[in-house]
């Protein structure tokens, strides 16, 4: 697995922009919208499981949990600019993820954040 399989984010083709912060440099909110949350839960892999039980034996990352987190965390991020677009927004401010284990099924992860209409100043 290269570096690209451990990453999330958006494209410079985003139409909605998400950031972690409270603002956007250059920019200003026109428009603000409210909350809107993206969730997914998803259960784990018995595979998985088996070699991460082997493997925290002897130490050292364990690969597929890690994927696994990241295709879980870019599907909430998804489901967040999607709830956002519909609203009408074009930005998403102070988006964070909330990462939980769901009754020791799976993990639930939240990405969530403040949508607003943003234009340039």
């Amino acid at each position: 697995m290269g570096i690209e399989d451990y990453g999330g984010g958006q494209t410079a083709q985003a139409d909605v922009l998400v950031v972690t912060t409270n603002d956007v440099p250059g920019h200003q909110v026109t428009q603000v919208i409210g909350e809107v949350f993206g969730l997914t839960v998803r259960s784990r892999h018995l595979g998985s499981q088996i070699g991460a039980g082997l493997k925290s034996m002897i130490g050292g990352e364990l690969k597929g949990l890690t994927k696994t987190l990241v295709e879980t965390r870019n599907q909430a991020m998804e489901r967040l600019v999607e709830q956002a677009r519909a609203r009408g927004a074009n930005a998403v401010l102070t988006m964070r993820f909330d990462v939980t284990d769901a009754s020791d099924v799976g993990t639930e992860v939240c990405a969530y954040g403040t949508a607003v209409v943003i234009s340039r100043t």
